[in-house]
């Protein structure tokens, strides 16, 4: 049930008071705000925002407005903390198309997201970003991963996790191939340097070995309907096809919920991209999918890849137009399985990546998650409130003290999960960006045709 109330708490109104501080302050007034710490929306209220925080919250008829400030009128619309995109890739950061991807993250209200692919120019990004020589969103990023490949042994496993906590990586990145004991290796060493390990789930390993030690995040939902499979099943001969879709008819309907209860009892968290395996596999044609609305902000030569990637997969040896239709629905019931447990989940698209434009694939990751059955209160938190728990980080809440990355919406996002994307404009970092501005940034990467 949502709260309507009448007022919020004031507070840090001394501060409001000293004009030098708040010089540069920004006021979003008579606005309903969606704080994301339970789920209501509370009318009527003015945010002052000084110095990248919020600095003050309460009715309109209490809080008053710094002189000088901006003001942003909130009638009838609604502020929430930003959206955050949980795993996505990021190009070198000399690459042209760094601009093209953060203007899109942000004009659809992402202002935090989580590399999943780094590589070393990515540490000076980040900081460009925080200080706002580069423009987009905050960046966590990973190193270059830990895969099969990259991996020639244990020693070496642990050589590079202390090689990427040394660089100041803020966590590292694991792809398919890695033995067990390179695995292992990863893991102890993660755990004595304090720098989280996330990714995929090395088949040696498993999923519920990867709960035990701890892995931060399990993307993709990766390794989920292997380990469901009955005792002495063999999988379909090995074959399973994308993120083990084709082996759902052997699923064990009842280790799907021991393994959620598992999740829930470890420290790991799931971003389950469900829309990346959703477009790769469903019946939608590529045709359609390529002139989805959103494609005309990708170059045509990377959409004609993503078709051909999704003809490949439908073509791939033993795949299944129904069991593939079966398998989207098992893994959203694993992931209201995951949420029901109270096991924690991040919102996450793969962007950018078949079909999945930045930005515009994580509000549809978001409706996926509310037809998965997640109230759009519990969708929305996945990549606010919960991310902020997940980083330790001051985002994720509209409250006192807390980082002013928000988004201004033209419509309540609890009544319905679509509102989420009717963006009226995006505060970044404690800069308001009307969508007029967030409009022209994105207007030169749009194709007419």
């Amino acid at each position: 049930m949502i709260k309507h109330a009448a007022g919020f708490v004031v507070a840090a109104l001394a501060i409001i008071c000293a004009p030098p501080a708040l010089a540069s302050a920004t006021a979003f007034v008579n606005v309903q705000v969606v704080p994301m710490d339970d789920e209501r929306v509370v009318s009527g209220q003015t945010v002052v925002i000084g110095d990248g925080r919020i600095v003050a919250i309460g009715s309109v008829d209490e809080v008053p407005i710094p002189e000088h400030a901006h003001i942003v009128d909130g009638t009838d619309r609604f502020l929430m903390p930003g959206l955050a995109e949980m795993h996505a890739h990021v190009p070198d950061a000399g690459s042209p198309n760094i601009d093209r991807y953060f203007s899109l993250y942000v004009a659809n209200g992402i202002t935090t997201i989580r590399g999943m692919l780094g590589q070393p120019s990515h540490l000076g990004l980040r900081d460009a970003l925080e200080t706002g020589e580069v423009f987009g969103p905050r960046l966590y990023t990973s190193g270059p991963s830990l895969n099969g490949r990259s991996v020639d042994g244990p020693a070496r496993a642990r050589a590079m996790v202390e090689e990427q906590h040394a660089s100041g990586y803020d966590f590292i990145k694991l792809h398919p191939g890695l033995n067990s004991a390179e695995f292992d290796a990863i893991a102890t060493t993660s755990r004595e340097l304090g720098i989280p390990f996330a990714g995929h789930v090395p088949v040696a390993a498993g999923v519920d070995h990867a709960l035990q030690t701890g892995m931060a995040t399990i993307d993709h939902l990766d390794g989920y309907f292997a380990a469901a499979l009955p005792p002495g099943s063999t999988g379909l001969g090995g074959y399973g096809g994308f993120f083990d879709v084709m082996l759902v008819e052997l699923v064990d309907a009842d280790r799907i919920t021991e393994l959620a209860a598992a999740t829930a009892a470890s420290t790991t968290w799931n971003v389950p991209t469900q829309v990346l395996v959703e477009l790769r596999i469903n019946e939608v044609s590529a045709e359609t999918l390529s002139n989805w609305p959103e494609m005309r902000y990708m170059p045509e030569a990377t959409v004609a890849r993503w078709a051909e990637r999704k003809a490949a997969t439908l073509t791939e040896r033993g795949f299944d137009p129904e069991t593939a239709a079966l398998a989207i629905d098992e893994r959203r019931r694993l992931i209201l399985e995951l949420h029901r447990a109270g096991a924690g989940l991040l919102l996450g698209s793969d962007s950018p990546q078949v079909f999945s434009v930045p930005g515009f694939s994580i509000h549809r990751e978001l409706e996926v998650l509310v037809a998965a059955g997640l109230s759009p209160y519990e969708a929305l938190r996945t990549g606010t409130a919960s991310v902020a728990e997940f980083f330790g980080s001051r985002g994720g809440v509209v409250a006192v003290g807390r980082d002013a990355d928000l988004v201004l919406l033209d419509a309540d996002p609890l009544a319905d999960i679509r509102n989420a994307s009717r963006i009226h404009g995006v505060m970044l970092r404690g800069v308001w960006l009307p969508a007029s501005e967030l409009e022209a940034r994105i207007a030169p990467y749009r194709r007419e045709n």
